[in-house]
Order: C-alpha cells, then structure tokens, then sequence
C-alpha cells in the first residue's frame, strides 16, 4: 500500500476546490458562488457610465479558545472576540464554528536513529485513539520522513486504510530526521487547499540534517494560513532511552531533544496550533483525541482589514476574547473560579504586493 502510494504525484495536492482528490474519490460538487454583493467600497458611477470597482481583501483567521489548563470554551459569539491588526481594532465581518471537512496531513518522524523500534510499538495506540474522533468526510494522508518525505498514503476519507499503513511500518531507510524540511514542504503543499487544514506531526522534533536552518524555517512559517499541531515525542523517548542505559541524564543528547521541544512548540504557536508534551506513553492516546476535539472547535474569524496597502508587510495579528461590552471576558470554572484564557491564532499574515486580496 505505502508503494504504490509513493509513486503518486504529489503535486496534485494543491488542487483540489474544497479538498484533496488524488487517492481518494472527489468530493460532491461545492455549491455555486453566491451573486455578487454590492460592496461599499465601490466608487459611483462616473458621468460616462464606467464603474471602477474596487475589491476589499478579507482575512480569515482560525482560532482555538481554551483556559490556561486546556478547557476548551465553546458557544462564543461574534461579540465575544476582538481582532487587532498591528494593534488596531478590525471591523469583524464574520464569527461562527467551522464544521467543514478537515483536510490533516499527519506527519511522523521515522528515521533509525534508534526511535523507529519504539515507534512501531506505539503507533498503533495513537492511531487507533485519533482515528475514531475523526469525521467520515475528513481527508487525511500519511507522510513519514527521514532524510525527506515519503507518502505512505495519499489523501483518502478511509481512515481504515491509512491505519493499515500505520501498522505495517517496519524498518526506516535513513537516519536523518529533517523535521525542517519536511515542515516547510507540506505547509507549502497545503496551502493553496481550500477549507479548514492543518499538519499534526509527531516528532521528537530534533533536526539532523535539513536544507533549511532554523531562522529559515520560522520565516517561511510566519504567516502560515496552516495550523500545526505537534505531539512532541521526546520525553516518553527520553524516558525509555535512560531507562534501557542508552541515555544519561543530563547528558548533551538531552539537552538536545529539550532544545528540539522548543522548536516544536514555537512552530505550533506561530501557526495557530497546539503542542503537547506527554511525559509518558500511556498519555498519548488521549492527547490524540483532544487533537481531535480541538480541530472540531475552532471558530473561524472574518474581518476587512482597515489597512489597505498593498505593501508586502506583515501585519500582526491578535485575538482577545471580550464581554459584549467590550471588557475583557469573565471565564469560571464550575465551582465559580476564575479562570485565565487563552487564544490559539496564527501571528498574522502577509499583505499582497501590488494589488489587492488576502
């Protein structure tokens, strides 16, 4: 299954309206475009009888609203939500839960530095936790990495398939894990790809040999319209490498996964996304199916950004939860207290140059 997935094109992801269509059957047909809407914005008519329209760039923004501990905060309504551009407020246009198909990329670090024999026992624990929790209509692909990519399965709503792929991952060709590389290639892969989307990687997040350093990855990241979410898998490893004598605490290698967590955890909040760190493996099937929860609680954000110029600057972006009003919102725990919360949005984005449009 893994080979014949490998000889497919992986260009044709990119294509698809409103997911991807390689390995899988398409999609039903997306509805029509709705009419055009007069726009404000638009200029009169002239005495000669020309139009000039005028097109206003929207910006969409998922956001994840939790507690400080992880408690997801679900019924918000557009007045609960503020959205500074580059620390002005933005006339919000649009607020509501995304239920659209999600189209996952999941991601896996599967090198022979050594992890691939305890990964191989544990796979099957996450897959059969994230899978379940996962829509019928949800498109997802499995792409491991090394020294670079590999498609073990291509975009398919059958999840049973890609379990199976899960479960006959054997014996790893490299022992490089370009975690930078890999990142960069499906971000750019994904985004041209309709609809709600992200990369769940699973990784220890250390990085042998990638083409890209660090501050080249966190440029190209910045901005992403691509959640990632990370389930970093260095302390259950670590845990299990000083356990069998192959580690000694404290030791340079550590200090080298602690570094890599880092990243990790820098990528997803760049991005939007979420990382967790389980500090055991019998903790990873549930993080799985908060991976899930999460993805099916996010709320999609519209707003007409009051900056129009097309300038090639990256506007930053930030998102505050609010009363209706407009003070900062109250969220209590079910005994009454007080609790702090937290947004979960990409940094920002950047703005078209020489023309218009998000």
């Amino acid at each position: 299954m893994a080979a014949f997935a490998l000889l497919l094109s992986f260009s044709a992801w990119a294509q698809a309206p409103e997911g991807p269509q390689t390995g899988a059957p398409p999609p039903a047909p997306a509805a029509p475009p709705p009419a055009p809407r007069q726009n404000p914005d638009q200029q009169k008519p002239q005495e000669s009888g020309a139009t000039i329209a005028v097109q206003v760039p929207v910006v969409t923004v998922d956001v994840i609203a939790a507690t400080q501990h992880g408690d997801l905060l679900k019924g918000l309504k557009k007045e609960n939500f503020r959205v500074l551009e580059d620390g002005q407020p933005q006339p919000i246009t649009n607020v509501g839960p995304s239920d659209a198909p999600i189209t996952m990329v999941i991601l896996m670090e599967f090198s022979s530095r050594g992890i691939y024999q305890w990964f191989a026992y544990e796979a099957r624990n996450w897959a059969t936790a994230l899978f379940p929790n996962l829509n019928a209509k949800d498109w997802v692909a499995l792409v491991t990495f090394d020294m670079r990519t590999h498609i073990d399965v291509d975009f398919t709503q059958n999840k049973e398939e890609v379990l199976q792929a899960v479960y006959n991952l054997y014996f790893p060709g490299f022992s490089e894990s370009n975690v930078f590389d890999a990142l960069l290639e499906m971000t750019d892969r994904l985004k041209d790809v309709k609809g709600k989307k992200c990369i769940l990687v699973l990784a220890t997040g250390v990085d042998t040999f990638s083409k890209h350093t660090l501050d080249q990855t966190l440029k190209q990241l910045r901005g992403t319209d691509v959640p990632i979410f990370a389930v970093g898998l260095d302390k259950p490893y670590v845990n299990w490498m000083q356990l069998n004598g192959l580690m000694s605490v404290g030791g340079m290698r550590e200090l080298n996964y602690i570094q890599a967590e880092n990243q990790l955890k820098t990528f997803a909040q760049m991005s939007g996304g979420f990382a967790w760190f389980p500090q055991f493996d019998g903790e990873i099937p549930g993080i799985f199916r908060t991976v899930a929860e999460y993805l099916r609680s996010q709320y999609t954000i519209t707003y007409t950004p009051t900056n129009t110029a097309a300038d090639g600057k990256f506007r930053k972006i930030k998102v505050e939860l609010t009363a209706p009003d407009g003070s900062p919102l109250t969220v209590t725990d079910q005994k009454g207290k007080k609790q702090k919360w937290v947004v979960y949005a990409k940094e920002g984005y950047t703005a078209p140059k020489g023309g218009v449009g998000d």
